[in-house]
């Protein structure tokens, strides 16, 4: 739970704007860990065999929620709000 915890400080750090919450669900069975907006599951841990690193999550929520909005040095190549 601990990685779950510092993953969702780190989005409602980057997302101020974007996000009104975050809410972590503990489950009965050890290492899930699913990031779902409105209801849409964007990264689960099962179907992709491992934990994303927080760079790729910020840019899985970004594209969501905030798709023009620079991540920084945390953004992708190719990125339409990456600055060089």
């Amino acid at each position: 739970m601990l990685r779950s915890a510092y993953m969702a400080q780190e989005l409602l750090t980057t997302f101020t704007d974007e996000l009104h919450g975050v809410m972590l669900q503990p489950s009965e069975t050890g290492g899930t860990f699913i990031v779902r907006i409105n209801g849409e599951t964007v990264f689960d841990r099962k179907d992709k065999g491992r934990f994303p690193e927080i760079k790729e999550l910020k840019q899985i929520v970004r594209d969501v929620v905030s798709p023009e909005k620079s991540l920084g040095h945390s953004d992708k190549a190719g990125h339409s709000g990456e600055t060089t």
